[in-house]
């Protein structure tokens, strides 16, 4: 919205043609989130506690977490807020790739909401129920994925595979849905699955969105895009102004969500999040990439999945507990070292995706 008026004011001051610049307005992106996020986070804490909108821990958990019973949730709003109210105001609204993005994030926002909303207020331990849950992500999912090959160019319909310049693999309408299915429900649930303990999904959720503006800008680039030898997308690039938000919205929550929390993000946050971080991959083609940069979001899942299929097949488990951070509790690491160790293994693996922009 701050966009298009600027566009408007460059008829009579040239000044105003600064605005222009994708770099510019994703600064102001991340500083306008995290703005929203310092300013009305401390309220939306205060309305939580007030409604006693908190935190249930499991029984068999860590004993540490016990103490983390009744901390306000469902914060992930506040990001969402942040995030949207920062896109709507510095990006292009003409850019399709924008209310994509913003579509997925809201959507899956609600899904997450409606499952908090009727596990805490309405205290149904299932809260949305797993079927009902996955075919609303599905439907969302599959309706987008079909969307994007639609109107995809011929370079949207390629799978690039990291290190290798000369790679493109060609998908056609099915392959491209499913391929892009699996990428936005893996993402949201994995990042779902990594929420269990202060910030520690929110950062590399942070992490690897600024890294997805980086891709996003590059792609978006004429220039950049064939010196990097990655495919150009023309539009793409505007997606940094939503990373940015992105960004900013994640560091100002984390303002609050930092050992010891004070407000716990949520399914509505996580899901959204995940499925925004899948989204924007698939619409840079970088899908592999995301696989690599979010690796922590990978390795908790799979604890999960070789948990529950360990136990089934055999009656035995393979880790204490999962996800993964959950072992290492019950090996008697303090949370802010496992916190901070999948922080530092996040850092790297980013730097690693970074490094396929250039390693070809």
């Amino acid at each position: 919205m701050l966009f298009q008026l600027t566009e408007y004011l460059q008829q009579f001051y040239s000044g105003f043609n600064v605005f222009n610049y994708l770099t510019l307005r994703a600064i102001l992106g991340v500083l306008t989130a995290l703005l929203i996020s310092f300013l009305i986070g401390p309220y939306m804490i205060k309305k939580l506690s007030i409604l006693k909108i908190g935190q249930t821990v499991r029984n068999d958990g860590p004993e540490t977490h016990f103490s983390k019973a009744g901390t306000p949730t469902m914060g992930g709003t506040l990001i969402l807020i942040a995030v949207t109210v920062a896109t709507l105001l510095w990006a292009d609204l003409s850019n399709r790739y924008i209310w994509v993005v913003i579509g997925v994030l809201v959507s899956f926002g609600v899904i997450g909401w409606i499952d908090d909303y009727k596990k805490l207020i309405k205290q149904d331990p299932e809260g949305l129920k797993s079927r009902y849950k996955y075919f609303w992500q599905s439907l969302f999912a599959i309706v987008v994925s079909i969307y994007l090959f639609k109107t995809a160019s011929p370079v949207e319909k390629e799978l690039i595979v990291p290190f290798f310049k000369s790679i493109a693999i060609p998908l056609g309408a099915i392959s491209f849905v499913i391929l892009s299915y699996f990428v936005i429900v893996g993402s949201s649930n994995a990042v779902n699955l990594t929420d269990g303990l202060d910030g520690l999904a929110i950062l590399p959720t942070v992490m690897v969105g600024g890294a997805l503006g980086i891709f996003a800008y590059a792609t978006g680039h004429a220039n950049f895009s064939e010196y990097l030898s990655i495919p150009y997308i023309k539009g793409v690039g505007e997606l940094v102004i939503f990373c940015g938000a992105l960004v900013g919205a994640g560091l100002g929550f984390l303002w609050f969500n930092t050992y010891p929390a004070q407000v716990f993000m949520g399914d509505v946050g996580a899901l959204a999040l995940g499925a925004a971080l899948g989204v924007i991959a698939i619409m840079v083609r970088q899908e592999f990439v995301l696989f690599i940069m979010g690796g922590v979001f990978v390795i908790e899942t799979v604890s999960v999945i070789l948990q529950v299929a360990s136990f089934k097949l055999t009656g035995k488990r393979i880790f204490r507990m999962a996800p993964l951070h959950h072992h290492f509790e019950l090996k008697g690491w303090p949370e802010p070292r496992v916190i901070v160790r999948f922080w530092i293994i996040t850092v790297i693996l980013v730097l690693i995706g970074l490094a396929t922009l250039k390693v070809r």
